[in-house]
This record gives structure tokens, C-alpha cells and sequence, in this order.
């Protein structure tokens, strides 16, 4: 199918996979990314074959990714989960990258770069998809939300850093090095973002907020093409520097047009969500292996040892090294979320296949165990979580009698 055909396909997905999610929401939450990555499958060429790559749509799909951890950096409040929180979720991420490169070299028999990539997609927290559950759940105001919010950000944030070193193709020492001169200049940013604007800028936001000018959205896409720029000039992922600029547009415009951050944002997100990141997931799946992966043998074994993988090494350490104060009751859905993954998992081994460091069929392993991860982890935390409320509530009840 030509461009234009292939653009309507992926569009009309995106209209559905919605309606899908909204439907099947009744029973189960369901990120919509999800059956975005499933009908992009169905549409692919290992099904129905009616659509195959393109070099247009492979552009939109990497400005997709750029967006989607664009809008996971500005998520992220680390000033709201500073202090012991922060320092036990950095911990326990650190403690899961150790297992999880150990467990790589021993899955690939030692191949180096293999293991780089299969070993950071392994300590992902899927930050986006667990976030909107707890708000539903009205649970995101509460201490079990600060400290799931803490370790998510860290999920998101580390694997962003192990990759720019890991899988940079350069000596640890150089990545570290050229690391450290960008995040001096983030930091330079960052000190610049906090000092107040002039008037005339929240002035400029407000009037043309609602008007064809749009002048705070502009400014975000100029901050956000010139961190990626940057990291390119550093020869460092393009994922950093989108991360990071999601980190400076919060600090920006909440410290420029507070009353005005939240509408700028929909906007942002409105093209985001509503173009670019539905064609990054569904070519994710229109290029998922699925004829590797169902034809048995290794990946298809790997499907369900990645998955235990991600709940072992990434929950355990989280669950272990929860803040004191969080209940034992509470540590194990932390344990579930923190290892509900995909957003990252489907960058990491797009970025592996694509440099050739990983194997489609490993690539459609480790995404396939990241979608059940999605599907079945939130919604064990959710039912542990409801039934401890409703065992509490029992229990208050029968000693008021």
C-alpha cells in the first residue's frame, strides 16, 4: 500500500483503538497503546498484509516516540517525591539494572551489546499507563500514590540514562563523559527555566493561546527540536533530549503562566496523542514479528520468561526497598505497577533492531511480555488494592459492633 493508503490505515486505527478500549474499559482497564500495537498487527504484514514500511510513516513514527517521552518528561514532578522516597526508588532501579544485565549475559550467552539492550528494557516502569489508573481509582492523592509516582519516574528516568550509556556504542567512561557535558547543559537549562520571565511572556501566552498565534506551543516545539538537537550533536539518543525537554517545559510554563500551563499542555497533548504517538504504536505492531514469534521454539518461550523477568527484577526491588511507612499490604501492588511496562520496551528494541543489536523475534518477545504486562499487572494491584479496602472497611465495621 502507498503512503497516503498507509496513513489513512494507521489514522483510522487510531479512531478505533479508542472506541475499543472505551468498550472493553467496562471490564477491564485497557491502555489504549495497546490494541493500537494489536490492530497494527492485524493490518501488518504477518496477517492481513495490507500494509507494509514506509519512509514517511517511519518518520512520523520516530517523531511519535520523540513526543511520547516528550509528555513522559513533563509528567514527572520529582520535586513532589524528593527525600527518602526518591533516594529508595533510585536504589531499587539501580538494583534491578544489576540483575537485569546479569540475567541478559546469561540469556545471550555473553553477547554484549544483546544483553544491553535486553537488560534495560527490562527495568521500564510504564508510568503513563499507571498513572491514569490510580487518578480513576482516586488513589493518586494519597501516600501509595507519591511513593508508586516516585518509582515510576524513576522507571521512566533510568532507562533513558542506561541507554544513552549502554547502547551509545562508545566505551562507558566516553558515554559517562559526553553524558555529564549534557547534563551540564541541561542543568544550565534548567537554572535558566527557574529564573522568572519577563512580563511580556505570560502576557504573549495568554493572548494568543486561543488564536491562530499559539505562541507557548511554538515555544515548546522550539525547546523540544532544540534538545533534540543537542543530544544528536552529543551522538546521544534522541530520547534524552526529548526527555529532557519535557523536564524544562514544565518548569517553564508553570513558573512562566501557571493559570495557563494546563491549556498549553492539552494542546501539546492533543498532537501528541491525537497523531503522532498512535502512528509510533500502531507501526510498532504493523512491524512486530508475529510470524517468529507463533512459529514456536525460542522467542515463544522467551514471551513468558521475560514477563516473570519483569515482575521479578523489576518488582522485587521495589517491593523490597518501599518506604518504611507504606504497608506490607500496599508493597505488593507497588511490586505489580512498577513492573507494568511497554512504552519503553517497544523504544528500547525499536532502537536494537534497528542498529542490529537484537533480533525481531527477541524484539516481539520482550513487546508481546510488555503488552501482558499491561494487561494482567494493573489489574492484579487493583483487585489486591480493593479487596484490602474492603477488608479494612469489614473489619471497622464488625468492631463498631
Amino acid at each position: 500500500m502507498s503512503y497516503p493508503g498507509t496513513l489513512i490505515l494507521i489514522m483510522a486505527i487510531a479512531v478505533l483503538a479508542p472506541l475499543i478500549a472505551y468498550a472493553v474499559g467496562r471490564w477491564v482497564p485497557v491502555p489504549v497503546a495497546v490494541f493500537e500495537i494489536l490492530l497494527g498487527v492485524l493490518v501488518g504484514p504477518d496477517v492481513l498484509g495490507w500494509t507494509h514500511r514506509d519512509q514517511v510513516i517511519d518518520v512520523l513514527s520516530h517523531l511519535g516516540l520523540s513526543m511520547l517521552i516528550f509528555l513522559a518528561g513533563y509528567e514527572i514532578e520529582f520535586a513532589a517525591v524528593r527525600g527518602d522516597t526518591l533516594r529508595r526508588a533510585f536504589g531499587a532501579w539501580l538494583v534491578t539494572l544489576a540483575l537485569a544485565l546479569g540475567f541478559a549475559f546469561a540469556l545471550t550467552g555473553g553477547t554484549a551489546d544483546k544483553s544491553f539492550v535486553i537488560g534495560t528494557a527490562l527495568t521500564s516502569t510504564a508510568l503513563g499507563a499507571v498513572l491514569p489508573i490510580l487518578r480513576d481509582t482516586q488513589a493518586l492523592r494519597g501516600r501509595f500514590g507519591t511513593v508508586v509516582m516516585a518509582f515510576g519516574a524513576v522507571g521512566e528516568f533510568g532507562p533513558i540514562i542506561a541507554m544513552a550509556v549502554l547502547l551509545s556504542g562508545r566505551s562507558a567512561g566516553r558515554s559517562a563523559a559526553v553524558l555529564l557535558v549534557f547534563a551540564a547543559i541541561t542543568a544550565a537549562a534548567v537554572v535558566w527555566a527557574l529564573r522568572p520571565r519577563p512580563p511580556w511572556f505570560s502576557t504573549v501566552i495568554a493572548k494568543t493561546l486561543h488564536t491562530s498565534g499559539q505562541f507557548a506551543v511554538r515555544f515548546v516545539m522550539l525547546l523540544l527540536a532544540c534538545m533534540l538537537g543537542l543530544s544528536s550533536a552529543f551522538g546521544l539518543d534522541s530520547l534524552l533530549g526529548a526527555f529532557a525537554a519535557g523536564l524544562l517545559t514544565r518548569l517553564v510554563l508553570v513558573g512562566a503562566a501557571p493559570e495557563h500551563s494546563t491549556g498549553v499542555l492539552a494542546r501539546i497533548e492533543a498532537m501528541g496523542f491525537g497523531f503522532l504517538v498512535p502512528v509510533f504504536f500502531t507501526v510498532t505492531g504493523i512491524e512486530f514479528d508475529l510470524a517468529a514469534l507463533l512459529h514456536g521454539g525460542r522467542p515463544l518461550l522467551l514471551l513468558p520468561v521475560f514477563l516473570l523477568l519483569f515482575l521479578l527484577l523489576r518488582g522485587t526491588p521495589a517491593y523490597l526497598l518501599a518506604p518504611r511507612d507504606l504497608s506490607r499490604r500496599d508493597r505488593v501492588p507497588l511490586a505489580l505497577y512498577c513492573a507494568t511496562c511497554l512504552p519503553l520496551v517497544v523504544a528500547i528494541t525499536t532502537i536494537g533492531v534497528d542498529d542490529g543489536s537484537l533480533g525481531t523475534s527477541e524484539a516481539a518477545a520482550l513487546v508481546g511480555a510488555a503488552i501482558l504486562s499491561v494487561l494482567i499487572l494493573p489489574l492484579l494491584a487493583l483487585r489486591l488494592r480493593a479487596g484490602d479496602t474492603s477488608a479494612r472497611r469489614s473489619a471497622e465495621v464488625s468492631e463498631s459492633w
